[in-house]
């Protein structure tokens, strides 16, 4: 029984950066002000990946002034994507927006490596979403929100970012999915 609940705790807290809709406000340990988006990984139980590296000749993440791009993000585990397909051919919304979720945690991972933490992060101005979809399919936004979801949990409303969403033939490594964020940060 013990097993069990700590398992349903586990998938509570994962349902919880992945439920769309979700308002609820994640605290400090007093209560009293909004946590940090360290603070917040812990409490939602999200451990961030290794972050990804290159697939090509190129930096991951740049900044200039108070703000930080990164590349283009992809739902990758090690040297390869944990996702393959398009949306509404060989994949249905829902595992396009996990693969979102994915690159989404990717992305964050590559900002904390550079930031040294994600506490540097005053706002996400902008969150670019390319999906791989088939010819007729129109809900990429919904794919999208696995992203914004999660960043949503971490940061809170009040940082959410303008989004651009797309639908595009394919992407590299064949992923469903691929981000583009734009942090401002703290010196």
């Amino acid at each position: 029984m013990k097993n069990q609940k700590v398992d349903d705790q586990t998938e509570a807290a994962g349902a919880r950066s992945m439920n769309m809709g979700s308002k609820d406000e994640v605290l400090n340990g007093n209560g009293s002000r909004h946590a940090t988006a360290e603070h917040r990984l812990r409490q939602l139980g999200i451990k961030l990946p290794a972050p990804p590296a290159p697939f090509g000749i190129y930096a991951e993440a740049v900044q200039t002034g108070n703000l930080l791009f990164l590349t283009g993000m992809l739902p990758t585990g090690g040297r390869e994507a944990k996702f393959i397909g398009r949306v509404g051919a060989e994949l249905d919304v829902d595992t396009g927006r996990k693969a979102a979720h994915l690159a989404a945690l990717n992305a964050l991972a590559v900002a904390r490596e550079h930031l040294g933490s994600l506490d540097k992060v005053t706002r996400i101005v902008r969150l670019g979403v390319a999906v791989a979809t088939s010819g007729d399919f129109r809900d990429q936004p919904k794919v999208a929100d696995g992203a914004s979801e999660l960043l949503r949990d971490i940061f809170g409303e009040d940082k959410n970012p303008s989004r651009l969403v797309y639908g595009v033939a394919s992407l590299p490594l064949g992923a469903p999915v691929e981000l583009e964020l734009i942090f401002e940060v703290s010196a």
